[in-house]
């Protein structure tokens, strides 16, 4: 079996070694870039599963540098960030990481986010190849969320989601009037393996209602205080 590819993405070249030592470890694939445009370059020649990418990087930052990649592909991204930096966690999510990490980390914290996530991976990968004779459809008034396919139809319209928002969308609305809390939605969507809080939720929810608005009889609605629910009236 081919070894997973893991970009380590870090100016502190002490750092981006021992994370990379952890990482060959466990029988993966690293390679290092020390800037966001060597990032960019790696990511084209390299072709990693998954990235680690530090916030603070000279010139381009990591900030930046995860909208590039976003632009055109799905690939993990883990934001690393030192203690005392000012991490917006929900920004990061906003541009599309999939999960965040405060240095300095543990390294077997490390190595199971890396593995959790590429798991996930995986399994939306083998969803989306899944055949599509025995489709896992919901259909509402301008709705139509389709598993198999992955793929949502707005008003008539194709909408472009990743496959978490779509996951999330359609598990809601396969439940209409049941209420999840964020801690279920979490579980149910990322795995019981996901390190990570209840934030990440909200900001699926809301990247989910900037791209389809409320049904005339259904709606996502949050129920204050405990998560979220498909309203159906």
């Amino acid at each position: 079996m081919d070894k997973k590819r893991i970009l380590i993405v870090d100016d502190d070249e002490n750092i981006a070694e021992l994370i990379s030592l952890y990482l060959l470890k466990e029988c993966f694939d690293t390679e290092i870039v020390l800037n966001g445009e060597d990032a960019l370059e790696a990511f084209k020649t390299y072709k990693p599963h998954l990235i680690l990418l530090d916030i603070m990087l000279p010139g381009m930052d990591g900030y930046d540098v995860c909208r590039e990649i976003r632009k055109d592909s799905n690939v993990p991204i883990v934001m690393l960030s030192a203690k005392g930096e000012v991490f917006d966690k929900v920004l990061g999510l906003k541009i599309g990481a999939d999960d965040y990490m405060v240095k300095p980390f543990d390294s077997n914290e490390l190595v199971a986010r890396v593995q959790a996530i590429l798991r996930r991976a995986a399994q939306s990968e083998v969803k989306e190849e899944a055949p599509q004779e025995q489709g896992e459809v919901v259909r509402y008034d301008g709705l139509v969320v389709n598993l198999t396919s992955y793929s949502v139809i707005y008003n008539g319209m194709q909408v472009d989601m990743p496959p978490k928002e779509m996951e999330l969308l359609y598990f809601l609305a396969s439940s209409p009037n049941q209420v999840f809390t964020r801690e279920q939605l979490l579980d149910k969507i990322w795995g019981y393996d996901y390190i990570g809080d209840t934030r990440t939720v909200d900001v699926h929810v809301k990247r989910v209602r900037e791209k389809i608005k409320d049904g005339a009889n259904w709606s996502i609605a949050t129920v204050w205080g405990i998560g979220y629910k498909f309203e159906v009236k």
